[in-house]
């Protein structure tokens, strides 16, 4: 059985003590699975689809380690992009109400997206949006939220991103500051299961940071992988609504800020029974300036 759906049966037996509208707030202490490295030494690979016969689909293994988590609502300022690499923001409007659509999510959802960026990330002068995942607490999702602690993105692959999505003018926007920024929200807040932590970027120290091969068919990438640290201090935002928007920094190019933030789903020993599954969309955005 994967994590996911082993952490999915557990969250299923959870505490009855509350409503199945019950919201869980404040510290909370849960089981995060962090990187263990391939037996044999050899370099860590994920395979994004089926792997080649004879491979397995990653080479590397997880090991478990109890965190406290601590919740952001309520001192969302005390956060931002240059310290923290995550940023909380609230009361955003949109258009797109189904998400069912990727042309729909596209023409309507990209470009708030966009402008969000551009109104609240310093600096920002252009913004190159190039995926979106839709995550749901379902078996028969396509995606599920990914119990790991990870980093999308690493200093090599948004090097590579930028090359990709914007190749006429890569040479000039590599010569100054780029990012990568995911922007993640709720489909159907607010999130009472599998809810979304993170780790401050200055609690993390780059050694603890293992990139990993992430084969796609035609190309690879690089992400990264997170060895546990105590060290590490991780939060989440309780309860999430659908207006409600969560930055996380893959990337930064630039010195002396905190340059991404680990982060993962995690099970909740508090989720009431009956609680709804969290559905989510990450769009991914190159950000320069």
């Amino acid at each position: 059985m994967s994590s996911t759906a082993t952490q999915t049966a557990t969250a299923t037996k959870l505490s009855t003590s509350h409503s199945s509208s019950y919201i869980p707030r404040g510290p909370v202490r849960s089981t995060l699975n962090f990187y263990q490295a391939p037996a044999d030494g050899s370099k860590p690979f994920n395979y994004v689809e089926a792997p080649p016969e004879g491979q397995p689909p990653r080479n590397f293994g997880q090991e478990t380690h109890e965190v406290e988590l601590n919740d952001i609502r309520g001192r969302e300022s005390e956060f931002d992009l240059d310290k923290d690499a995550f940023q909380a923001i609230g009361g955003i409007p949109s258009e797109e109400k189904d998400f069912a659509d990727e042309e729909h999510i596209k023409s309507v959802y990209y470009p708030e997206v966009e402008k969000l960026l551009l109104d609240h990330v310093p600096g920002a002068h252009k913004v190159t949006l190039f995926d979106y995942t839709i995550r749901r607490t379902d078996p028969n999702a396509s995606r599920a939220p990914v119990t790991r602690v990870h980093v999308d993105q690493t200093a090599r692959s948004t090097e590579w991103r930028v090359r990709l999505h914007d190749p006429e003018d890569a040479e000039e926007l590599l010569k100054g500051r780029y990012r990568i920024i995911n922007v993640w929200r709720p489909l159907n807040g607010p999130v009472q299961s599998f809810p979304l932590g993170f780790a401050s970027a200055d609690s993390v120290d780059d050694n603890d940071l293992i990139p990993v091969e992430h084969r796609y068919p035609y190309r690879t990438g690089e992400t990264a992988v997170v060895r546990f640290n105590k060290r590490q201090k991780f939060f989440y935002w309780s309860g999430m609504q659908n207006d409600e928007r969560l930055f996380l920094k893959c990337f930064d190019s630039k010195d002396g800020v905190g340059r991404r933030v680990p982060h993962t789903a995690f099970v909740d020993p508090r989720t009431p029974e009956g609680a709804v599954g969290r559905e989510s969309i990450e769009v991914r955005a190159l950000v320069y300036g």
